[in-house]
């Protein structure tokens, strides 16, 4: 099925494999992720530049320690419905099931196992290697000459038989000696007997006799089948046609044979008996880090959690180291010419103070300013206006405010500073017990005008920074 884009890899764009997902909430492959960390320094996350540039924070930044296994998306994958594409091939099934198919689907192009370099269809190899393999080839003992497996089945030496005789009659003693265990040769594969031409080192024989079952059985097979025509031919003795010696010493080769196809029955049991404990141990082991992915996940909420709080402590502290609790507060304003700026144009309006107290358990207010004025004063005066916020006593707290309320702008040479002062209008919804966070602002917009602000005559604002004083009696 055409899978959803949440399944597919930020980089590769092909479905996720060990699916991990990053700070900025996409997901990569492990290997396209260890693989772009790898290849570029402070490498940014290629699916936040796609979708807004302007959003691209530290979270963006990639890698590999920073970002943590999606068990739950792995899961997803794994239950994808899939079919085969291989040519020939009518397997579906479910994505997890998929590896294993591909290991043993039969129209799949495997390299021949003989080194001959053709690529062979799995399920015509036993062809290939009796009628097409350039290296599946046995040298005739009699005649010396090279055949391929089809033809040494049908080979035969005429003219030799009286030396082939004599051969059999000397080497029958010997060979009976040692007729109940299969022919080994230290030189190269034990099954050289049945015409397999492998030989090297002993590391090297022993990973080709695991690789080889399948050639293996077909040249036993082959020699079976030569065997039973042998018997039959043996069966004439009796007629004077041929030794019974022969026949005696077919019976030994079939008998060791026999005994070798045993061993190699043997090997494969003991082979799927460790493919089978691999298997388990592999499900076992996908368990194990799908539990410990979902822990690391865990850990890593419970971290952002922690990190929230942090947060809000360490604005609390602030507020705590910032806050007054005598009605008596002074706000200093810095960045003055870029947040007048601001005000100008738009983009920052107005600036709220921090919150302070009339008394330890009194009203909680605060100030706020528009450099470039509001209402009637907008454009041509700084507007400074008093807001009462909803605090954590004010069921204990008479209604409305009645408190007089005095601003100061302090002149940093202490000169002249301007002062102006009001008593709450009682009527006024902005000093009744506030039902939201914060009332309507009051206070006056035409507190100072803008020239005289920014004269240099005065020295409101130095070295970009000015104060507000408020005193609440």
């Amino acid at each position: 099925d055409v899978p959803d884009q949440k399944y597919l890899c930020s980089s590769c764009h092909n479905i996720l494999k060990k699916a991990l997902q990053t700070l900025c909430g996409h997901r990569y492959c492990s290997a396209c992720l260890s693989w772009i960390v790898r290849n570029n320094k402070n490498a940014i996350c290629q699916k936040c530049k796609e979708e807004d540039p302007s959003t691209l924070s530290e979270g963006s930044l990639l890698a590999e320690e920073r970002a943590f296994g999606d068990a739950a998306i792995n899961k997803e994958i794994s239950e994808l419905k899939v079919r085969c594409v291989t040519p020939g091939c009518s397997w579906s099934g479910i994505m997890k099931n998929f590896e294993e198919h591909q290991s043993l689907c039969e129209y799949a192009l495997i390299p021949c196992h003989t080194g001959c370099g053709l690529m062979v269809m799995r399920k015509k190899l036993a062809d290939h290697l009796e009628n097409g393999c350039v290296n599946n080839v046995t040298t005739c003992q009699k005649c010396k000459q090279s055949l391929s497996s089809s033809e040494y089945q049908e080979h035969s030496c005429e003219g030799n038989l009286c030396k082939e005789q004599k051969c059999v009659e000397t080497e029958t003693p010997s060979k009976e000696k040692n007729h109940s265990a299969p022919l080994i040769n230290k030189d190269g594969c034990r099954f050289s007997e049945v015409g397999c031409s492998f030989t090297g080192s002993k590391e090297k024989t022993k990973e080709h006799e695991k690789t080889a079952v399948g050639a293996h059985m077909l040249l036993l097979l082959q020699h079976i089948k030569q065997l039973k025509a042998s018997l039959c031919t043996a069966a004439k003795a009796a007629s004077g046609f041929i030794p019974e010696s022969e026949l005696s010493v077919n019976e030994h080769k079939l008998h060791v044979f026999e005994n070798i196809v045993a061993v190699l029955n043997k090997e494969v049991e003991t082979s799927n008996l460790e493919i089978t404990a691999f298997r388990r141990q592999s499900e076992l082991d996908q368990n194990i880090i799908r539990g410990l992915e979902l822990k690391i996940a865990e850990l890593h909420r419970c971290l952002t959690q922690k990190d929230a709080g942090l947060s809000s402590l360490h604005k609390s502290l602030l507020f705590s180291e910032q806050a007054s609790y005598d009605g008596v507060f002074l706000w200093k304003i810095t960045d003055v010419g870029r947040k007048l700026q601001d005000s100008v144009t738009g983009r920052t309006i107005s600036l709220y103070s921090p919150a302070f107290y009339t008394a330890k358990y009194g009203y909680k207010v605060c100030l706020r300013v528009y450099l470039n004025g509001d209402g009637t004063g907008k454009g041509t005066h700084m507007s400074l206006f008093f807001v009462v916020m909803k605090g954590d006593y004010d069921a204990l707290l008479p209604w409305p405010f009645r408190h007089k309320v005095t601003f100061m702008l302090l002149d940093q040479n202490n000169r002249e500073h301007i002062i102006d002062a009001f008593r709450p209008d009682l009527t006024s919804a902005s000093f009744q017990r506030p039902v939201n966070d914060m009332n309507v602002a009051s206070g006056c917009p035409m507190f100072l005008p803008l020239s005289k602000l920014q004269s240099p005559k005065y020295a409101y604002v130095k070295e970009d920074t000015l104060f507000l004083k408020c005193i609440i009696e």
